[in-house]
């Protein structure tokens, strides 16, 4: 076996209530789900223990390898398992900047592909993955989940709520560091999580939907007027909610249908690129976007 491919999904908050610090990190309550938007990622082996990636798309050829996460987690994983190194190559379909995890998901998804590789199960890599980042350990697994912590700690909820939903992506980012320093001087906003979360469980999606919130929303208005302008245009189609995906600046709604999302994107006119999403269990299969004949978690040579 020398070479495996992976997907590595983005993910939505549907919730994100920011609880405080705690030892100098804030804590959060949020709901996530992964979606059927995703990076394909490619590993070869390597004879020495070398680490080289390359990155095709969105504008990711000009990230400096010290900034990258993909690179950062081969390396991290040929260092504490100490096995050879890997070619890497990242096929960029998830918008940088945009809130939705690329990144978290590029090192998630290198991890599995070196795990796949060099036969290291999962439960092994979530201490690198943590390491990584806050949604890092979660984007192993994906699906629908509830993350508290910093965002390490996951519990995996089974299948996520379906949802049709039309994202808006600014070509603007909003740095999640500015993004929560602001949000402290804000007035904090009422948390939802817990909430949603019984109305999903009862079965209620409507009720669950209205209610879902980002404790960023605020802090993201007030950094970037894209963002602003995104809420503004999304909420002309009267959807059942919009909503902020982690910091920013993908501003997303949530449509009762397919068809009616399907109608929004068709008529929309702004200038931000639009997508149309469904919520995924990665876990239990995730259609392929790629179309190259692999199998939906990934393929082995």
């Amino acid at each position: 076996m020398n070479t495996v491919r992976v997907f590595a999904s983005a993910k939505l908050n549907l919730t994100l209530d920011v609880l405080g610090k705690n030892g100098g990190y804030h804590s959060i309550d949020s709901l996530v789900t992964t979606v059927d938007l995703c990076d394909k990622i490619v590993v070869r082996k390597r004879k020495d223990g070398l680490i080289a990636v390359q990155m095709h798309g969105m504008g990711s050829e000009s990230i400096p390898p010290e900034q990258n996460n993909a690179q950062k987690a081969g390396e991290k994983f040929v260092e504490v398992f100490q096995t050879t190194g890997a070619d890497i190559t990242v096929y960029k379909n998830i918008p940088i900047g945009a809130g939705l995890g690329g990144s978290s998901a590029d090192a998630a998804g290198v991890l599995r592909a070196l795990g796949k590789l060099y036969g290291v199960p999962l439960s092994k890599l979530k201490p690198l993955a943590d390491e990584l980042g806050s949604d890092t350990g979660y984007l192993l697994y994906g699906g629908f989940a509830r993350l508290t912590g910093r965002g390490e700690v996951v519990e995996l909820l089974g299948e996520p709520p379906r949802l049709d939903v039309l994202l808006l992506c600014p070509e603007v980012g909003v740095s999640s560091g500015m993004c929560y320093r602001k949000s402290d001087e804000l007035a904090p906003c009422t948390p939802h999580t817990e909430e949603v979360l019984s109305y999903l469980r009862s079965g209620n999606l409507e009720w669950a939907v209205k209610l879902f919130s980002n404790g960023l929303f605020p802090a993201a208005r007030a950094l970037c007027a894209d963002v602003c302008r995104a809420e503004a245009e999304l909420l002309g189609f009267s959807p059942l909610k919009v909503n902020l995906t982690g910091s920013g600046s993908g501003v997303y709604a949530v449509f009762e249908t397919r068809e009616l999302c399907e109608w929004a994107k068709s008529r929309y006119e702004g200038k931000f690129r639009p997508y149309l999403l469904r919520t995924a269990n990665v876990k239990q299969g995730l259609k392929n976007p790629f179309s190259l004949g692999e199998g939906e978690d990934g393929e082995t040579e």
